[in-house]
């Protein structure tokens, strides 16, 4: 078990916690995680660049003059994409650039970080991150005035005020535990989680990583057994 230390609001040590090695102390897979890392971005790219093909652009029909006798290449039509204001050729069409990334990956890359995170010693638990109400002046100092940090990811369970106090925060992400993934931790230096949300995302990931063994387990002996 990896045990690290809990502080409260005003960086003050108030215990400590045990957290399972399978996600915090993990040996980082970096190939996994930009493998992960590059499905995740290529998710958000649009794909909507399109332009028109010879048979889109408006006009044509006919042939614009005849064949001989001008000095003139010869042309069968003004939309031909050697004509300014032709159709293109090879150029974009509207795609997808998502690609498909098992869930199994997903899950490998995000126990990988959050060792990374905690082996580096750039993972802080915190007792717990309740606003009375929304206050982005409140939110300045607690993370950035008593902790110093001015990048980082933060983390905790379903804490709306957080979230209003911390959107405007330039540099600060806040995630709810079931929106943590991989590009945010790594684009950000460091990560602070809530005690419960740390146990939260402990207690999710074991029991996914618990039934992808069983399932690899049964695949194994089903293997066996046809052979």
């Amino acid at each position: 078990m990896a045990t690290l230390d809990v502080f409260s609001r005003d960086k003050k040590k108030v215990g400590s916690v045990e957290l399972a090695d399978a996600i915090f102390g993990l040996k980082p897979n970096l190939a996994l995680v930009h493998q992960v890392i590059t499905a995740q971005r290529a998710e958000r790219r649009q794909g909507t660049a399109k332009v028109k093909t010879k048979a889109e652009v408006r006009g044509g029909g006919r042939k614009p003059y005849k064949q001989k006798g001008t000095g003139n290449a010869r042309r069968g039509s003004q939309r031909s994409p050697l004509i300014v204001g032709g159709g293109s050729t090879f150029g974009p069409k509207p795609r997808s650039y998502s690609q498909a990334t098992p869930k199994k990956m997903v899950r490998g890359a995000i126990c990988s970080v959050l060792s990374d995170r905690a082996k580096a010693e750039r993972l802080l638990i915190l007792d717990e991150m309740k606003f009375d109400k929304p206050s982005t002046k409140g939110f300045i100092s607690v993370f950035k005035k008593n902790f110093g940090i001015e990048n980082a990811v933060i983390v905790d369970s379903d804490n709306r005020n957080l979230e209003l106090s911390g959107r405007n925060v330039p540099h600060v992400k806040v995630l709810r535990t079931s929106q943590v993934n991989v590009y945010d931790i790594v684009k950000h230096e460091w990560l602070f989680m809530s005690k419960d949300a740390a146990k939260e995302l402990e207690t999710r990931l074991l029991s996914k990583l618990s039934k992808d063994a069983t399932e690899k387990k049964a695949t194994k002996t089903t293997k066996s057994a046809k052979a």
